[in-house]
């Protein structure tokens, strides 16, 4: 199950809410030193919200090999120093499904779906004016940028929000809000679990 949305739109929420585990796909960052990093345009900002600041490669591989093996090794994020610091392995185990959560989560339903792997995609909505707010209060209190960084972001993303939100859909994702997303994955859940049983 792949869960996309704009940053701040209520993803980390939903996923730990659905009582699956969770794959979170912004570990997959590139550093802050990589070369082919995007920046914003007319600044030397770093487009952090671009598909190139991600490596979409290395997320796959990551989603293939817990589909076939139920553990993997993920990459540890320190978004507030754009750099990996560790690595862990995730282990899921035999569950018949798992999440994977992340802005750019819509990037590789294609990948997925094509793989064989993929169960659903989503993507979360909650408007333009309540993401705002939302990822401003929690970026601030996470310490993730600075505050003017943080802000030209904000204002930049509010205003993009719904090309963000409509090119995500044109990849692939279904939209949804926050309980109509927990309901397919609960539904989604159930129905993976009736063939597991089924096929035993």
């Amino acid at each position: 199950m792949l869960l996309c949305g704009p940053s701040g739109s209520g993803k980390s929420l939903v996923a730990a809410r659905s009582g699956l585990p969770v794959l979170r796909l912004d570990d997959f960052y590139k550093e802050g030193d990589d070369p082919t990093l995007p920046l914003v345009e007319g600044s030397s900002d770093i487009d952090w919200d671009h598909p190139e600041s991600w490596d979409a490669d290395v997320a796959v591989e990551a989603i293939a090999r817990l589909c076939a093996t139920g553990s993997t090794p993920v990459p540890v994020y320190d978004i507030s120093l754009s750099a990996r610091t560790g690595e862990e392995t995730l282990r899921i185990g035999r569950t018949p499904l798992f999440l994977a959560e992340g802005i750019f989560a819509a990037e590789i339903v294609e990948r997925c779906r094509e793989l064989g792997l993929l169960a659903d995609a989503m993507c979360l909505s909650r408007g333009p004016a309540t993401t705002f707010r939302r990822r401003f209060l929690r970026d601030l209190k996470e310490g993730r940028k600075s505050v003017p960084f943080l802000l030209r972001r904000g204002w930049r993303l509010m205003r993009a929000e719904r090309s963000i939100v409509a090119r995500q859909v044109s990849l692939g994702a279904h939209p949804c809000d926050r309980d109509e997303a927990l309901g397919r994955l609960a539904a989604a859940a159930a129905g993976r679990q009736v063939r597991q049983r089924t096929a035993a």
